[in-house]
């Protein structure tokens, strides 16, 4: 799934795309808006909200926004009018249309369409925004804290207590706190200090095409542990070990990944 930071850059792509500009065709091919026609309508702006996207229109009819979701496989496309499509034309989810841009959403996880006055009721469980300008460090270490035996590595994908972190970041920060993914968050003793590694991480990589956590922008050396399993740890060459377990209230599996030498299990 992609990390807040992906979703940062799809959001400033669709808003420096499309912002200001006049929509002259819209086609919103899931079945729950397959008839609504925004055509006409002003792209006013698109933000990110930790993984979510909120493009704001402004109709003849109302203020409305496009909430998408790019869950695992999903991304946005920006073309010229008449460019080919990147991707095919079957996984397309929404097409805006500007005289200047075409921007496809690919396989998109949520389509949503709303009055504005709504947009709380789909990002207002969030908590504080890790690349947003409603970033509270305290807000977000008193979410942490608020269940202090949740194993770190999944309080930190719990996108209720911070937005932004996904299973990639969540496995590189607990390495380089050296702890344990299940360790629990009352035993974590430089909570803020990993916070603000989590903001730093997130914040270098916003403007990159390439995610790294090692500071190597090489293919294979971008990260610590994630994805690495049996590979040996770049510090001090233990096989990184992974496990699957069930992260979240509706029991999803994630992979954990870490190195059993630098992140022994207390």
């Amino acid at each position: 799934m992609p990390e807040g930071d992906t979703v940062y850059r799809a959001g400033r792509l669709l808003d420096r795309s499309l912002s200001g500009q006049v929509l002259t065709v819209t086609d919103f091919r899931v079945p729950q808006h397959a008839t609504a026609d925004l055509s006409g309508g002003t792209v006013l702006e698109t933000v990110s909200r930790g993984k979510h996207l909120l493009t704001r229109i402004s109709h003849g009819d109302g203020d409305w926004t496009l909430h998408t979701h790019l869950k695992m496989e999903g991304s946005w496309k920006v073309v010229r009018p008449g460019q080919r499509w990147p991707r095919a034309a079957s996984n397309a989810r929404v097409v805006l249309t500007t005289q200047r841009a075409v921007a496809i959403g690919f396989s998109l996880g949520i389509v949503e369409l709303l009055p504005r006055h709504l947009e709380p009721d789909v990002v207002g469980h969030l908590g504080p925004d890790l690349l947003g300008p409603d970033w509270d460090e305290e807000h977000a270490l008193a979410n942490l804290r608020a269940d202090p035996g949740r194993p770190l590595h999944e309080a930190l994908l719990d996108q209720r207590n911070l937005a932004g972190i996904g299973n990639m970041y969540a496995a590189e920060l607990c390495f380089v706190a050296g702890l344990h993914p299940e360790t629990p968050v009352a035993q974590v003793d430089g909570l803020p200090r990993l916070v603000r590694r989590a903001r730093q991480m997130l914040d270098l990589n916003k403007e990159r095409p390439v995610q790294t956590t090692t500071g190597d922008l090489r293919e294979r050396e971008r990260l610590w542990v994630y994805r690495r399993d049996k590979s040996a740890c770049r510090r001090c060459g233990t096989p990184i070990a992974v496990a699957m377990r069930k992260r979240g209230p509706v029991g999803r599996e994630r992979a954990s990944y870490w190195c059993p030498s630098c992140q022994p299990e207390t």
